[in-house]
């Protein structure tokens, strides 16, 4: 049997729009319904459509549900003495009379009823004149009616029925469609939220970058964007899916190339061993479009995280650098132990010392001269990088300072500015390279935010000169940044 024009039409929609043959009927019944109640449909209708998309035909029914007739009695009763009210209030007013003191007592009565009518609904069922029917009323024309069941009545409309239909329901279903539509695309992105998509770039407006992503477009704003990157119409990037939202003009969804989360993902899919579970990427902290530090760690021993991440020769992470337009990589191993890690995260530098606050989370690292621009980096960038990811306040010191001496005058600065000492009490100190976790630039110990804590036993632990493997990874051809 050939298939109905009409149905070919209604399977064309569902795979153009991306929607389920059902909901696109409903939505066709929905909309024959509206078009009813508007022209045709009396007050207390329930009116459902029925739509055979073979024929093109539909038939209308009034749906009840039959209820209980102690519900329908007290409705009536209800009804009785609204209309009895409502008749004092007219006739009041044509005797010319204050209507107030005759008002007034009602309306707190049916305010009194109002809030306990909103308590009582949670324990009792009202009568609802459009969905239900009373069980003695149904029983007049169907003896065998029964309490629950629910009752079809076919409606039979006029023969203007037809065109005045097709002409309400068409911005109906489209509106409805559209909606539908909406909702599909929502639930398909957010299932996607925080994985990496390609897209197409396909316009700049101002500041803002609309990337088309097949279905819907996105936008990344400029927190979301690498700062020395310019996006052409046209270029295809992977981004990370950060955010789909719900508007009145359907799903926003917001995407970056900025996220410290799109180095793990890429590294996902370049290392099979992230994939499986045997390495993980323990730490990232990122400053987007310069440079980068992850810290890998491995489940098993007989894996090399480092090696793993960098791949023979560097392909893997070469991979991962071209995709990020050239911004440098530092891998590192991660430990539990916070002075190797520490010394880890200032790689490519030496590091002689190291001596620890645990309760203030911070660190002196002593270095030589000839390797303190390197430790520091270019504007304070490494030990900045470090300090994001451990989670430690850091600082450089030179060789041969006392470390011992550097930490207390740390501790009485944090005592002056907590109010336990003067600042005159607390020695002037030669204002070491410090990075907070907030990465902003190194700021003098001096000017320090400290809270008051209990002075706490400090650990000094000499670095081997070989330390364990770390890897730096730069783009071929260019040197290493101090």
């Amino acid at each position: 049997m050939a298939q109905s024009p009409l149905k070919a039409a209604i399977q064309q929609i569902t795979e153009e729009k991306n929607i389920s043959y059902e909901s696109v009927i409903e939505t066709i019944e929905a909309a024959l319904a509206v078009a009813y109640r508007k022209d045709f449909g009396e007050k207390n209708e329930n009116v459902k459509v029925e739509f055979n998309p073979e024929d093109g035909t539909s038939r209308v029914f009034d749906v009840k549900t039959v209820a209980a007739d102690e519900l329908y009695e007290k409705y009536l009763q209800e009804q009785a003495e609204r209309e009895a009210r409502a008749t004092a209030e007219n006739e009041a007013e044509k005797a010319g009379l204050k209507t107030e003191s005759i008002t007034s007592e009602p309306k707190e009565m049916a305010k009194g009823k109002s809030d306990e009518g909103s308590a009582d609904e949670v324990k009792e069922e009202r009568f609802d004149p459009k969905t239900m029917i009373a069980l003695k009323v149904i029983r007049e024309k169907n003896p065998d009616a029964q309490l629950g069941e629910v009752i079809r009545t076919e409606l039979f409309p006029p023969a203007a029925y037809g065109r005045m239909a097709a002409q309400t329901a068409k911005q109906v279903i489209i509106q409805r469609l559209r909606e539908a539509e909406r909702d599909t695309m929502y639930k398909e992105y957010k299932s996607r939220e925080g994985k990496i998509i390609t897209g197409t770039v396909q316009r700049v407006e101002g500041r803002l970058v609309f990337v088309d992503l097949g279905r819907a477009t996105a936008i990344m704003p400029p927190p979301e964007q690498i700062g020395n990157e310019r996006y052409q119409p046209g270029e295809r990037q992977k981004v990370f899916l950060v955010s789909v939202n719900t508007t009145p003009k359907g799903p926003e969804i917001v995407v970056s190339r900025s996220h410290p989360e799109m180095v793990r993902k890429l590294f996902a899919i370049e290392v099979p061993e992230i994939s499986a579970g045997s390495v993980e990427i323990r730490a990232i902290a990122r400053e987007a479009g310069s440079r980068t530090k992850i810290a890998v760690f491995s489940n098993q021993k007989n894996i090399d995280p480092v090696g793993s991440c960098v791949g023979q020769r560097g392909t893997r992470v070469q991979t991962v650098i071209n995709e990020l337009g050239g911004e440098k990589i530092d891998i590192i191993e991660w430990s539990d132990d916070p002075i190797k890690f520490i010394s880890n995260a200032l790689s490519p530098a030496k590091i002689l010392s190291i001596k620890t606050n645990p309760d203030e989370r911070s660190a002196i690292a002593e270095v030589r001269e000839d390797q303190m621009s390197l430790a520091i980096g270019r504007n304070g960038q490494n030990v900045r990088l470090a300090a994001k990811l451990t989670g430690w306040k850091i600082d450089i010191v030179g060789e041969g300072q006392d470390l011992e001496a550097r930490m207390k005058e740390r501790e009485a600065m944090a005592a002056a500015k907590s109010g336990e000492a003067s600042p005159a009490e607390a020695p002037k100190a030669a204002a070491p390279v410090e990075a907070e976790k907030t990465g902003e630039p190194e700021t003098p110990a001096a000017e320090e935010a400290v809270t008051e804590t209990p002075k706490a036993e400090t650990t000094v632990v000499e670095i081997p000169t070989e330390r364990p493997a770390s890897e730096e990874v730069k783009d071929p051809g260019k040197g290493n940044d101090e």
